[in-house]
């Protein structure tokens, strides 16, 4: 049976470390906001001294980017999912419904609340968030325009692009409408989403 190599042992280790690291910040961000998670309390969070956090992140900023890299990374490993599925509009639709519960989950929107609000007032924030929102936008943008394509219509730029947005519009405000009205009846407001978002995927060109 194989074994692992020293230096897989040792990536392995810091990979983990780092994952706790991470944890650790994203529960302090959400409950003492950025300023108020310090290097000092996420490092007791964490279990480790804050010489060691330091070995394997900078600063809070450098936190943050991991953070945002990992949601990146979902939204791209989904959006190949989808580009590979033999109905993307139905794949699509499946899967808006998943994210559509995680973006009301109270924990993932504290956090990225937090990070947006963050990035209104810090420029370091701002430009990671906006990179991140980028790349995931374009991945929309090239879903949104397949699955056009595979029902015959249009699909200039404009249109396309119109459409993602506004998928964008409502994805980002699950997360406003999990922290004011943490009561919503998901159960309802799922199917009226559902509706709406292939409503939108229908929309003549704009």
């Amino acid at each position: 049976m194989p074994t692992k190599t020293d230096g897989q042992v040792i990536s392995s280790r810091a990979e983990a470390r780092r994952a706790q690291i991470l944890d650790a910040a994203a529960d302090c961000f959400r409950k003492h906001g950025f300023h108020g998670a310090s290097i000092a309390r996420i490092s007791k969070m964490s279990g480790m001294s804050p010489g060691h956090m330091y070995h394997y992140f900078d600063n809070k900023e450098a936190i943050i980017a991991s953070i945002v890299a990992a949601d990146v990374d979902h939204v791209m490993t989904l959006a190949a999912e989808l580009r590979a599925a033999c109905d993307v509009r139905e794949a699509m639709t499946v899967r808006a419904v998943e994210g559509m519960k995680q973006q009301l989950d109270p924990a993932t929107a504290g956090l990225a609340v937090e990070i947006v609000a963050e990035a209104a007032r810090n420029v370091r924030i701002a430009e990671i968030v906006r990179a991140a929102d980028e790349v995931t936008r374009a991945c929309l943008v090239d879903i949104v325009r397949q699955v056009r394509r595979q029902d015959g219509r249009p699909d200039d730029d404009a249109s396309v692009t119109a459409i993602a947005e506004m998928i964008a519009v409502m994805f980002d405000g699950l997360l406003v409408r999990a922290i004011r009205h943490p009561e919503l009846d998901h159960t309802r407001f799922i199917e009226v989403f559902r509706r709406t978002l292939l409503s939108l995927l229908d929309q003549d060109a704009c």
